[in-house]
C-alpha cells in the first residue's frame, strides 16, 4: 500500500516536469529546407521573386528537386534516408526509376546530383545558414545560396 501511495506521488510530481518538456526536434535536415540558388553557376541575387522564380535545388521534409539544364521540369528524388554528417548532411534517394525512351531502360544521367558515381547520394556541406556546397558534385561546382524573402 505504502509503495503504491509513494508512486502515486512520485508520479504526480513528475507530470509538471512531463508535460513542460519540449516537443522533439523535427528531422536532422530541417535547417536546409526551402529555395536555393546556384550550384551549377554562381547564385545571383538571392532577395526577391527571381530568386523563387529561378531556384536550382528545393528541399522539403520527403523530396528533393533539383532543376537541370536540358528540361524545364525539375528532377524529383524522394528521400530513403538523412544522416548527420560532421560539417552537413548526407541523403540517400530512393533509387531512380530506369527511363524509357532515348535511355532505353537507363537511369537519366541526371537524375542524380552526378556525385562521385552514385545518383542516389548527396552531401551537402554546410558553410553558413544561407549558403551550402555539394563536395564531389560535378553538376554542381558552385556554392548555393538560400533564397531570402
Amino acid at each position: 500500500m505504502q509503495r503504491r501511495i509513494l508512486l502515486a506521488a512520485a508520479m504526480t510530481l513528475a507530470a509538471p516536469a512531463i508535460a513542460q518538456r519540449p516537443a522533439p526536434p523535427g528531422p536532422p535536415h530541417q535547417w536546409v529546407f526551402g529555395m536555393w540558388l546556384g550550384g551549377q553557376f554562381p547564385p545571383g541575387d538571392t532577395q526577391g521573386p527571381e530568386c523563387f522564380g529561378s531556384a536550382t535545388v528545393i528541399f522539403t521534409r520527403d523530396v528533393v528537386f533539383r532543376a537541370t539544364a536540358l528540361d524545364v521540369q525539375y528532377r524529383q528524388r524522394l528521400i530513403e534516408t538523412v544522416a548527420l554528417i560532421p560539417d552537413g548532411l548526407e541523403f540517400r534517394f530512393v533509387p531512380a526509376a530506369p527511363a524509357g525512351g532515348v535511355f532505353g531502360g537507363r537511369v537519366p544521367p541526371d537524375a542524380g546530383f552526378s556525385c562521385e558515381g552514385n545518383p542516389n547520394l548527396l552531401r551537402v556541406r554546410r558553410v553558413n545558414d544561407n549558403e551550402i556546397v555539394f563536395p564531389g558534385c560535378v553538376e554542381f561546382p558552385s556554392q548555393l545560396r538560400r533564397c531570402l524573402p
